[in-house]
């Protein structure tokens, strides 16, 4: 469950809170520093994408399926909210304060981050085991891949206060794994679609309606997400190259989603409080 926030009980400040946001509003810039590496990941996917075996473009299919299931209804990637709530909980004890909540910034932080590790751990292994098998176990890692991405994201999310049974929410996961994988110009457009663009309030209802609209049957999503695949395609065609390569290319892509998901919400966690804190003091 996610935990709750009274704007009565806040634990920073208003200079404290556009300190925090002050730092994603910087992360945000940052992420218009396309490296070289992501550029040229996508060129492989794309020159091989003729010779992919048909079992992976089905594979690709039933992933566009299962996530239009899963933000229709949930699907099978909902996360359970207990862990995350006695994470959440023993942080907050162990930094002396509440273990009910609300839990300053700070706690949600290392939460997240804490399984953010959890994540990169658990991709490595999975990528490494995948890769012993070429090519065609990507037909089981990109599943993979995708279902650990929406989990670390959805338990990033509650760590921040955000309940990822409501569909809104489902549809900020989708977003945030696509904000991952997207170049400058596709960041900026998420963005704004969300309503998390300079000057934005945070408020995620209009902003989902409009990222709705714009996801054409989920092929959006998947094509950006599939790209980060682009040379791990190529390379676990020699099996021992994808043992190395399958490691490091799932726990970069954790890594970057999981980065994503702590700004976007702490973002969205930050905006919230300081409208809060606006609103009792007027």
């Amino acid at each position: 469950m996610a935990h709750p926030q009274h704007p009565s009980a806040q634990l920073e400040t208003l200079e404290q809170l556009d300190a925090a946001l002050a730092e994603v509003t910087k992360w945000e810039k940052e992420q218009k520093k396309l490296m070289i590496w992501d550029r040229m990941s996508r060129l492989p996917f794309k020159l091989l994408d003729k010779i992919t075996p048909k079992i992976i473009h089905d594979k690709i299919g039933q992933l566009l399926d299962e996530l239009g299931s899963y933000i229709q209804n949930g699907g099978n990637y909902l996360v359970a909210g207990r862990k995350v709530g006695t994470l959440v909980a023993s942080q907050s004890k162990a930094a002396g304060g509440s273990e009910r909540g609300p839990y300053s910034l700070s706690v949600m932080d290392a939460s997240a981050l804490q399984l953010i590790e959890t994540g990169r751990e658990t991709a490595t292994i999975q990528g490494a085991t995948t890769g012993v098998g070429g090519v065609f176990t990507l037909a089981v890692d990109i599943p993979a891949t995708l279902g650990l991405s929406l989990k670390v994201i959805q338990e990033i999310g509650l760590c921040y206060g955000y309940d990822p049974t409501d569909k809104a929410e489902r549809i900020f996961t989708v977003k945030v794994m696509q904000f991952a994988s997207s170049d400058i110009v596709g960041k900026q457009a998420i963005l704004e679609e969300l309503n998390l663009q300079a000057g934005g309030s945070g408020d995620i209802l209009e902003g989902t309606n409009a990222a709705l609209s714009k996801i054409k049957g989920w092929h959006e999503v998947i094509t950006v997400y599939r790209d980060n695949f682009g040379w791990k395609k190529l390379l676990q065609m020699v099996p021992v190259a994808g043992i190395v390569f399958g490691a490091y290319t799932n726990r970069k892509t954790i890594e970057d989603v999981g980065e994503a998901a702590r700004m976007l919400y702490r973002k969205r966690r930050i905006l919230a409080r300081m409208a809060e804190m606006r609103g009792v003091g007027e």
